[in-house]
């Protein structure tokens, strides 16, 4: 398992409303304005995240040892003969461009599955574990469907990589340390490979997202689809307001 630095967190310094489903730079915190500028993803793990060549540079002491583990773990997926749990030997890398293409998709359905904006408790409780399938395809967007989703306890996730566990916690101080209510964990699967998807959340009350009952639906939808456009809804004193 290998962690994806996608986060929603919003540091109190920014405007939410603009930032609320970007990413940010693992190092300085600032908001991905994929209108400007793209982040650039560490080569090593394809995962984290950073504004600029300099934020990668002084991160990387911090960084190394969780880069390392995850560019080993890519390269012993590869490693493995095809067969029903290894379908595809770059399977790793196609789930962690997954992971990072779907960001928006699968926070919001994390945030919906635990039910965060009702019961906040529950991230330091439960994870969501989405198992998807997988498809020879050209054409990424429709690499993977959706297969089932669980919640499972949150113990699930952090107890088998004290690594991963490190960097999530390192994430779940940070988001406390400024007002944040901890870190969400989403874990997702795909026959023997696995992506840790933690994502730094905002007390409720900064969350105008509508509470969603249909998320598994809406999940499904936009997965099978290939569609990379999702934007949550969120229903304000000024009418629907999406992203």
């Amino acid at each position: 398992m290998a962690p994806a630095a996608a986060n929603y967190y919003t540091p109190p310094t920014h405007a939410p409303q603009k930032q609320r489903g970007y990413r940010i730079c693992d190092t300085c915190g600032a908001v991905e304005n994929s209108s400007v500028q793209k982040f650039r993803l560490c080569g090593g793990c394809l995962t984290t995240q950073y504004c600029s060549p300099e934020c990668q540079k002084s991160h990387w002491p911090s960084h190394k040892a969780i880069c390392q583990h995850t560019a080993a773990q890519l390269s012993e997926a590869k490693q493995h003969p095809t067969g029903p749990s290894y379908p595809d030997e770059n399977l790793a890398k196609y789930l962690r461009k997954f992971t990072s293409t779907h960001a928006s998709l699968l926070g919001w359905a994390g945030f919906q599955a635990l039910q965060l904006k009702r019961i906040p408790a529950n991230i330091r409780q439960n994870a969501l574990l989405i198992e998807l399938s997988y498809h020879p395809c050209k054409e990424s967007l429709f690499r993977f469907s959706i297969a089932n989703t669980h919640i499972v306890p949150r113990s699930y996730v952090t107890s088998h990589d004290p690594l991963v566990a490190a960097d999530i916690e390192r994430r779940e101080d940070r988001c406390r340390k400024s007002g944040g209510i901890g870190t969400l964990i989403i874990l997702v699967q795909c026959g023997g490979i696995s992506q840790v998807m933690p994502v730094e959340v905002d007390p409720p009350s900064k969350i105008a997202w509508d509470s969603r009952e249909d998320w598994k639906e809406v999940l499904r939808h936009f997965v099978d689809s290939g569609r990379s456009d999702f934007k949550p809804i969120s229903t304000t004193a000024r009418g629907v307001v999406y992203g």
